[in-house]
């Protein structure tokens, strides 16, 4: 396991979104390396990845435990919802969809499973009696697995600390993303914080610039000891207390061909 939890800081995983892109087979992984190990290779470079497939498709319990057996111990999924789940004008009707994704086979992954992401769509607003109703229906456990729930609001109407009670309520992480297209604000509403960073160049070799990454690197660091960055955006003051919380900083977007690096450089920020 290459971060590990101490008593006082909680783990911070780097990393991407999925394994399988053309562009990375020429600055990511070597060449020639056959497509079926490559998740197997990214997983001794990167500490997480974030599956978009499962957004897309409902896959079965021997996938989720292939990805697990194919992975060291300590490495981690965070999945993203199926699309019928979230896309859909009235969320309070989603608990079928809900539990045929959580019952579709994600215990499989064990101590890899990460956050569930639940992203809902730009045109999404804010309606806080049915997006009350909504979170009422995520489950806190599969299987007796514990469920983590990252949700990514993409309209402007969330912007408003009505959202951030409601979260809160619920234990329910916010995704702070880093991007000009979507409403950014890191207010914490969970006990973990999951992040988006979507500004990587394909100018710079690592994505990022080093000062950018060393910001990043301060910023898990002072969010998983319990703290706060002062230099994010908010909608209002500090979020919940904790001694400490995990974090998890995915590069995604922006140049992606860039993103392994900006997760392997930050990993080496953080030793």
């Amino acid at each position: 396991m290459r971060t590990s939890k101490k008593a006082t800081s909680g783990a911070i995983r780097s990393g991407v979104g999925g394994w399988t892109y053309e562009p990375w087979r020429d600055n990511f992984y070597p060449k020639g390396l056959a497509q079926s190990k490559e998740l197997a290779y990214a997983s001794t470079k990167l500490t997480a990845i974030e599956v978009n497939g499962t957004y897309y498709s409902t896959f079965k319990p021997p996938t989720f435990a292939k990805w697990r057996d194919e992975t060291p111990e300590g490495f981690v999924f965070s999945l993203k919802a199926n699309r019928f789940t979230t896309n859909r004008r009235v969320l309070a009707e989603a608990g079928e969809s809900i539990e045929r994704f959580v019952g579709s086979g994600l215990s499989e992954l064990g101590p890899e499973l990460g956050p569930l992401v639940w992203q809902f769509a730009p045109t999404k607003q804010f309606d806080p009696v049915d997006f009350e109703a909504f979170l009422k229906l995520l489950p806190r456990e599969v299987d007796g697995l514990p469920l983590r729930h990252a949700l990514d609001v993409r309209h402007a109407s969330f912007l408003d600390p009505a959202y951030l009670a409601l979260a809160r309520k619920h234990r329910c992480a916010t995704v702070f993303t880093d991007s000009d297209d979507y409403p950014s604000f890191a207010d914490l509403t969970g006990d973990f914080v999951y992040a988006r960073l979507m500004r990587t160049d394909p100018k710079v070799k690592t994505g990022y610039a080093p000062k950018a990454l060393d910001r990043w690197a301060e910023a898990a660091r002072t969010w998983a000891a319990g703290g706060e960055p002062a230099d994010v955006p908010r909608v209002d003051g500090a979020g919940p207390k904790a001694k400490a919380r995990d974090v998890f900083m995915y590069f995604i977007s922006g140049a992606k061909e860039r993103a392994p690096a900006a997760a392997m450089a930050l990993i080496e920020r953080l030793g």
